[in-house]
């Protein structure tokens, strides 16, 4: 039986039914749903709105339902409305007319808020978690290659000499920023709803503030039509979630690149590969292209929030039950990716030779000749061009700035002395700019 069956006269469609259902997506917040009950009735107890005899059944009661869903003892049932009727029912079956008592001074509307906020405050630590495993994973991978020197790229062209740590350190910075983004958005949403009823509070005598300071609130909503309504946390969350799937997507395309026998910059470990179902030779960074991929399901995740949310008017409407799927989903997502990624990076390899060859081409240390030529006092911008001049020389010679003979160096700027090969050292460059230490 419904819990609002009371109003009506026919018996619920069967298609209405499935349709209306929620249980196949709330069913996770089932132990946040027992907490926030029991908040719930631990307050009404305390206000005389229930008898103490009541509460100490409901909260057994509750206990145990939990305790027998987590044992496999209890099975949710796939048929209930939602998670929330499931418990409520099953309490009144097994302790009587006290489980009808549950709900006083509550509405389905304010006690969903409170669950996904329960709920969605652990998915915030628990992501945290794991972001900080991964930038563990990059920090000390950096470590271990500190003075392995590679190109760093703009336009994907070869730009100017680096360290991979160097290159590791701007994720590691990414990832600072994604574990402060989620844990603002966690301070944000850390405020209880329970007390706002369907949208407009309750007659009943109810302390918010006891409930807030069971639950681990830090506060609670100050307008009740907002406390049911709001699911800007959601949207935040998502957002924050989108950014680390932009950084995860970067740092996983990078990956493919340096996989590649283009690059062969790194060599993923075989437990983290796969292969192919007709070439023998081939070894794929699938797991690395998932995550790229993957990308794009938690940005549609966040546009279907954004959506669903644009448009209605206060306070409560169904089409919020849509948030779960889409943020719960985001998180499922994110941490999937972490989880994997990890281990990945853990055991990845890296090719210093085939960084160092690369960084030998492409005249990345030409902006060093061009400072060179400054501390001889040229002025930069004619440095720029005779620099240039040399480049396209070591072009036409087949040579690089290093191979390129003094003389040859000289007819394009008389101020290039033999101590120009030592600014232009590779170790040199990144060792001036801090990036070996």
């Amino acid at each position: 039986m419904m819990l609002w069956s009371g109003r009506f006269k026919k018996e619920t469609d069967e298609r209405t039914n499935d349709f209306n259902s929620s249980i196949a997506t709330d069913s996770r917040m089932y132990k946040y749903d027992i907490e926030g009950s029991i908040a719930h009735v631990t307050m009404l107890a305390s206000q005389g709105i229930i008898p103490v005899e009541d509460r100490d059944k409901i909260i057994t009661g509750l206990s145990e339902i939990k305790e027998d869903i987590e044992s496999g003892k209890l099975i949710i049932n796939s048929a209930a409305e939602d998670i929330h009727t499931f418990i409520e029912q099953t309490l009144t079956e097994r302790i009587g007319d006290a489980g009808k008592k549950l709900h006083t001074g509550r509405s389905r509307n304010d006690q969903v808020a409170l669950d996904i906020r329960l709920y969605l405050r652990d998915e915030c630590d628990n992501t945290v978690g794991l972001l900080k495993k991964l930038l563990d994973s990059l920090t000390e991978k950096g470590e271990q290659n500190s003075e392995v020197i590679m190109p760093g790229y703009t336009h994907l062209q070869r730009a100017q000499p680096i360290t991979f740590k160097a290159h590791l350190n701007a994720y590691v910075e990414m990832l600072k920023r994604d574990i402060s983004r989620i844990e603002d958005a966690k301070r944000r949403m850390n405020v209880s709803p329970l007390g706002s009823g369907a949208l407009a509070g309750t007659t009943y005598p109810i302390d918010r503030k006891m409930t807030a300071n069971l639950l681990g609130f830090d506060t609670y909503t100050a307008s009740t039509l907002d406390g049911v309504s709001d699911r800007d946390f959601c949207i935040e969350l998502a957002s924050a979630l989108s950014i680390i799937m932009v950084h995860l997507s970067r740092l996983s395309e990078e990956i493919i690149l340096w996989c590649s026998w283009e690059f062969k910059f790194v060599e993923l470990d075989d437990a983290f590969s796969t292969g192919s179902s007709i070439m023998p030779q081939k070894k794929n960074p699938d797991i690395t292209e998932l995550v790229r991929g993957k990308s794009g399901r938690v940005f549609g995740d966040l546009i279907t929030l954004l959506t669903v949310m644009k448009g209605i008017p206060l306070a409560y409407n169904k089409d919020m039950q849509e948030d779960k799927d889409a943020v719960f989903d985001a998180f499922d997502t994110v941490k999937l990716c972490l989880i994997t990624l990890v281990p990945m990076i853990d055991t990845m390899k890296v090719v210093p030779e085939n960084m160092r060859k690369a960084a030998l081409t492409g005249f990345i240390n030409a902006t060093d000749c061009a400072d060179y030529l400054v501390s001889k006092g040229l002025p930069f911008r004619d440095a720029y061009k005779a620099t240039g001049e040399i480049v396209a020389l070591c072009i036409s010679e087949e040579m690089t700035l290093e191979t390129l003979p003094l003389e040859k160096y000289k007819t394009i700027c008389k101020l290039f002395d033999n101590d120009i090969y030592e600014a232009i050292n590779l170790e040199n460059c990144v060792k001036k700019r801090g990036m070996i230490k």
